[in-house]
């Protein structure tokens, strides 16, 4: 099964990989006029209700491959309104070819022929809550009718996820619905046919454009609050991640240091707050205070980068795991101590191949391998009960229920550092979103960022190179 708001991710990563909605559209209208085909006879009369969407695109499709039918096609609105260039333009064949078509500008005029079946186009998954008009009313219509009526995609007004309905909806004798079945047609009384449109399995596996969705539909938390406990031995790591969370969406972003090296990770960057502690590492007498202003002001935590790997670091980090309840990024040094940490806290892990095998994982011998482990990653994540992405040429991402593959980067990433502004990315999106679909984005986006940087910079990249292209890369709507 496959959630509406999944579905339109991977509609979109199709189109990415060179399938375009256009394409699938083609597809979709086949497959419902073939299950009209499979409730009428040639010569039986067809009634098209079409929304102003790509549903009724659909529908528009479908008409074409209808030739033996009495097709007539009533678009709920103005020709002007239809929503999308593809339906527009399906819409415009329908004329040219002088098929039967009529807008419906006012419910109170809408009439529906005499007819035996009735295709019902009006709205698609993406649409909940109660039908407005004209759709309440041609609802009603189409219930009222002595005809078997086919849905397209999802009955109008049913929930797709749910299979509630708010108010009036379409009661569907059939219903086609496209490329995987949707949760709410469970609920139906009605027969459910999944139709194969021709999405490949790639737009799926492989995180793509489509999977920035959340983030790209302006969801976020007001006052979101990264807090990077990192450096001691090193000190770029905990700036790189610092910043990394700034450009991926947090408001302010905190780093925790010793306070030997903490005016020197201030330098890198003025936008970052600096809060010294004692000593020259992070020990265990340290963790209290960190844990109270993380869990006080509900920060997105980074741990690891730069930290080292002194026995009181490593112990101290325990303690900070075992301690903390909210949403962390465990990265580099404090990987380790993951596998034997009880913890009440929301955790994405970001090992490369070698950190994956110390912490228990699968041990993968070059960074092109990765990928062909990626079923050992889920079983992984599944036992660590913690979400992973594992970092190598091609990242794999895994809750140990979902797994997915980001192929987003360039040979240049091999550099030092983009470990850490992937683990900062992460921490910007975790504030808002899933952690699972947060890691999957952080993955895409840091990969992409190194791909939108000009040519004559991919040999030499350098991890700070990704800072100013981050926001383009989570936001901008140029991939290819």
């Amino acid at each position: 099964m496959i959630p509406s708001e999944r579905m339109a991710q991977v509609d979109a990563n199709a189109a990415a990989l060179g399938v375009p909605q256009k394409q699938l559209m083609e597809s979709s209208g086949n497959a419902v006029a073939r299950e009209v085909r499979a409730v009428a006879d040639p010569g039986a009369r067809v009634a098209v209700v079409a929304g102003r969407g790509n549903n009724g695109g659909d529908a528009f499709v479908a008409v074409r491959f209808l030739e033996d039918y009495e097709t007539s096609v009533h678009l709920l609105g103005r020709e002007e309104t239809v929503a999308t260039d593809i339906a527009r333009e399906n819409w415009a064949a329908l004329r040219r070819g002088d098929y039967a078509t009529e807008t419906v500008t006012d419910s109170r005029d809408f009439d529906l022929p005499d007819c035996d079946v009735i295709v019902d186009a009006m709205l698609g998954t993406g649409v909940t809550g109660a039908l407005r008009e004209p759709e309440a009313t041609a609802a009603e219509r189409i219930n009222d009718a002595d005809a078997t009526v086919v849905a397209v995609d999802v009955p109008s007004g049913v929930n797709a996820d749910t299979g509630e309905a708010e108010g009036t909806a379409v009661e569907a004798d059939r219903v086609v619905t496209f490329h995987d079945r949707k949760p709410g047609l469970d609920s139906l009384d009605a027969e459910v046919t999944v139709a194969d449109i021709g999405i490949p399995a790639a737009a799926e596996e492989f995180v793509g454009p489509g999977d920035m969705r959340p983030v790209r539909r302006g969801s976020g938390v007001e006052d979101a609050r990264a807090y990077v406990v990192g450096g001691g031995p090193y000190t770029g790591a905990p700036a790189l991640a610092a910043q990394a969370a700034l450009r991926a969406g947090a408001n302010l972003s905190f780093v925790a240091a010793p306070g030997p090296v903490a005016p020197q990770i201030q330098g890198y960057a003025e936008d970052l707050i600096v809060q010294a502690y004692e000593g020259d590492h992070l020990a265990p007498e340290q963790v209290p205070d960190l844990v109270d202003t993380a869990e006080s002001y509900d920060d997105v935590v980074v741990l690891g980068p730069g930290l080292g790997t002194a026995d009181e670091t490593l112990a101290a980090a325990k303690r900070f795991l075992e301690s903390f309840s909210g949403r962390a990024v465990v990265d580099a040094d404090a990987l380790p101590v993951v596998p034997e940490v009880e913890t009440d806290a929301t955790l994405v892990c970001t090992p490369n191949r070698k950190e994956l095998a110390k912490m228990g994982g699968p041990e993968v011998e070059s960074a092109d391998a990765l990928r062909e482990r990626a079923d050992e990653v889920e079983e992984f994540a599944a036992d660590l009960g913690h979400v992973v992405l594992a970092k190598a040429k091609d990242d794999v991402i895994s809750d140990g229920d979902e797994t997915r593959v980001s192929r987003a980067g360039t040979s240049g990433m091999t550099v030092g550092g983009t470990g850490d502004t992937l683990a900062g990315t992460t921490a910007g999106l975790l504030a808002a979103h899933d952690p699972f679909e947060s890691a999957c984005m952080a993955a895409y986006a840091n990969g992409r960022a190194a791909e939108l940087l000009d040519d004559d910079r991919r040999d030499g990249l350098l991890a700070s190179d990704l800072l100013d292209a981050l926001p383009r890369a989570i936001w901008g709507e140029d991939d290819e």
